[in-house]
């Protein structure tokens, strides 16, 4: 192997593991000192006791930190969260995401019989005559989500925000799903009613 070559695979080499080393992962113990702001909404644990304020408690890794990097860029807006990440790096903000994915996410409770009933033939089974997909492909039969796709748990989630959230994306004001716009296509398809219907069986889902 002559010089030059021998120069050209040293210099790949040392530039993989420099960008190797530039990759970060999220450290849950260091993330457990990132978040005393943040119980204040969402509860030590990430079970909020308000509906106003979503539970995430084991929604996924890789989708709480999307929806932070989102909410600190500006291209998901939650007004509550103003300003609140600026002074967060990329480090922390992967640390607090593995911390909550690491919590215990508390069940709910489904109130209404006739609701949910609706809800779970949506969650389940779609609707064919509107081309409106099943929410289990996504989410699991038991809304448990599918961290590595980047899909959040849903089950316990609470109806008021669910239903918040749905609502957003059905009129354009949340719009961080990708350029593929799946939850936007996929809210669009959803009636008030059926919102609430979903909304109300997903709390009471397990």
């Amino acid at each position: 192997m002559n010089k030059l070559l021998v120069s050209l695979v040293l210099s790949l080499g040392m530039a993989g593991s420099a960008y190797a080393q530039e990759i970060l992962v999220g450290d849950a113990e260091a993330g457990a000192g990132k978040v005393a702001i943040c119980a204040a909404c969402h509860g030590p644990d990430g079970n909020s006791l308000s509906a106003d304020f979503p539970k995430i408690a084991g929604l996924g890794e890789k989708y709480l930190y999307k929806q932070l990097n989102d909410i600190k860029a500006g291209d998901r807006v939650v007004i509550e969260m103003t300003g609140m990440l600026n002074n967060l790096d990329e480090q922390d903000l992967r640390d607090i995401a593995a911390f909550y994915d690491g919590q215990t996410h508390a069940p709910g409770v489904a109130n209404d019989a006739e609701l949910v009933a609706r809800g779970e033939q949506i969650y389940r089974g779609g609707d064919l005559a509107t081309g409106l997909p099943a929410c289990t492909g996504c989410h699991s039969p038991t809304g448990k989500g599918n961290d590595p796709a980047g899909y959040p748990l849903l089950s316990g989630q609470h109806a008021k925000y669910i239903a918040t959230q749905l609502t957003s994306f059905r009129e354009g004001e949340r719009a961080n799903d990708g350029e593929s716009m799946v939850m936007r296509t996929i809210a669009s398809r959803l009636s008030n009613k059926d919102i609430e219907a979903v909304s109300a069986y997903i709390q009471g889902l397990r």
